[in-house]
């Protein structure tokens, strides 16, 4: 039980019409607070980004899908043209280093500095990215893969990846 202790919440981050939540990796015994916080948060997808710890069933029961990180920004895409605003969660194993590195690299293809993606996410999440991490975005060139029109007006509506 001491180690959920240490475990941050879950931290929702905005762009454009783009939500996240990052957030830590779940156990079947934390589970239930895990489907409570993606609920708070409206999310309704759910993509992993570590080992699988965690039976996804009574995720599945409650209407959220999950799925694994095959292809991030080919699904961001679709998620955010089909439902603006809606918030997709991410975790890793702490929610420290793989999840908000991808949610960096979704920033910076909607046309962020890597800087002021960095920023915006260490802002909320305290630890995150270490300098590897640090490395490998600032060498990052974006394709501008997820820059979107504003078509129609924002919906909140919550993914989990």
């Amino acid at each position: 039980m001491l180690a959920n202790m240490n475990r941050p919440a879950p931290v929702e981050l905005c762009h454009k019409n783009m939500r996240f939540l990052i957030t830590h990796n779940p156990t079947d015994s934390t589970l239930t607070s895990f489907i409570e916080d993606l609920k708070q948060f409206g999310a309704t997808t759910v993509v992993r980004v570590c080992d699988i710890t965690y039976d996804k069933t009574p995720l599945e029961k409650d209407g959220i899908t999950v799925v694994l990180v095959d292809d991030w920004l080919s699904l961001l895409k679709k998620k955010f043209q089909e439902e603006p605003g809606c918030c997709v969660a991410v975790h890793c194993v702490a929610g420290l280093g793989r999840a908000p590195v991808l949610v960096a690299l979704a920033l910076i293809e909607s046309g962020m500095k890597y800087e002021d993606a960095i920023q915006l996410i260490r802002q909320k999440r305290r630890g995150a990215i270490n300098s590897k991490q640090l490395t490998y975005l600032e060498k990052y060139r974006s394709k501008h893969r997820l820059r979107f029109k504003d078509s129609h007006a924002h919906k909140n509506k919550c993914c989990i990846m």
